[in-house]
């Protein structure tokens, strides 16, 4: 698992579809449904993790874009 799309892709096969309209909200909400999966035991430590670390680099990559197009004045 390397992207965010895989992440995806493994909520996809607990038929876990996240579409907010909002990049960033679309992620916590991954990260939200990904939490619930490893505390009832459907995701190893590994899985997690690994789909943790990726949501939370791609939520930092976007929060700092956004700082940095405010900005430019």
């Amino acid at each position: 698992m390397k992207t965010v799309y895989d992440v995806m892709q493994l909520l996809k096969t607990f038929g876990i579809f996240v579409y907010i309209g909002d990049r960033n909200l679309d992620l916590l909400m991954m990260q939200s449904e990904l939490r619930e999966l490893y505390t009832n035991n459907l995701l190893s430590l590994e899985e997690y993790g690994q789909a943790n670390m990726i949501l939370t680099k791609e939520i930092s990559a976007l929060s700092d874009s956004h700082e940095g197009a405010g900005n430019n004045e």
